[in-house]
């Protein structure tokens, strides 16, 4: 079975700067019963269907499948909430370890999140500078709920 699992925290955008250009990122998700995920997702100039089972902490069920990005900009017409979560994402490289900080945009801009994916919940990791508060056990911080309760509503 295939697992995620990772870690999220705050970037703090005084200390860490970008790399490169990254990638832009759309994605949507497909309404669902339950704490299943179906998300839909175009990153440059490739294209996924990812579906997540119930967070436990920091670990979770996910299966990823590339598809053609004619058929996901479809998907993200036709069957996705809006508004879409747009961010622009950046592979960082620290200790060891890759991070992805993600920008986002729109809705949501002013939200800046770093992800680390582990290979398994209690890998010890060193914490880069750039980075503040863990927010992975915070439900405001996925992505599926950012659609629902965008960063730029809320009172912080």
């Amino acid at each position: 079975m295939a697992k995620e699992i990772e870690r999220k925290f705050i970037v703090d955008m005084n200390q860490w700067k970008p790399q490169g250009k990254g990638t832009a990122i759309k994605q949507g998700f497909i309404r669902t019963a339950g704490h299943t995920v179906v998300r839909i997702r175009v990153s440059g100039d490739k294209a996924y269907l990812t579906i997540k089972g119930k967070s436990l902490g920091s670990e979770r069920s996910e299966f990823e499948y590339s598809i053609p990005v004619p058929d996901a900009e479809q998907m993200l017409q036709e069957f996705c909430e809006k508004p879409f979560i747009e961010k622009t994402r950046y592979l960082t490289n620290y200790s060891d370890n890759t991070w992805e900080v993600d920008v986002f945009h729109g809705v949501n801009a002013g939200l800046n999140v770093a992800e680390i994916e582990l290979d398994s919940a209690g890998q010890q990791i060193s914490l880069p500078p750039w980075v503040s508060k863990e927010v992975t056990d915070d439900l405001r911080y996925y992505n599926v709920n950012l659609i629902k309760n965008p960063f730029s509503m809320w009172k912080c």
